[in-house]
């Protein structure tokens, strides 16, 4: 971004942030990269929910492309993914009382 290039390519940029500061920097990561060319790689979908162009890989393919809405109507690896995240929302560790 410093440089200027009109590609810039992201690898979990979002990844260790915690979620008080994620906003904070998705948006100043989106006013550096205005008119440029972003290739950004994540598992946080609230990293790629709002891409132009979401890509799934699998095995070193791609599988999936399309919007979040896109994606989702298709089914398939994305919608499966997202389906299983919602899952683990709920999740709690515990310990069972014996």
């Amino acid at each position: 971004m410093i440089k200027d290039s009109p590609v810039i390519i992201l690898d979990e940029a979002t990844a260790n942030v915690d979620p008080e500061n994620e906003w904070q920097l998705q948006q100043a990561i989106a006013e550096l990269t205005k008119s440029k060319t972003v290739i950004m790689i994540a598992h946080r979908l609230k990293t790629v929910r709002n891409a132009n162009r979401i890509l799934v890989v699998e095995g070193g393919k791609i599988v999936q492309q399309g919007t979040h809405a896109q994606l989702m109507a298709q089914g398939g690896r994305y919608a499966d993914f997202i389906g299983m995240r919602k899952q683990s929302i709920g999740w709690k560790l515990g310990r069972k009382n014996h």
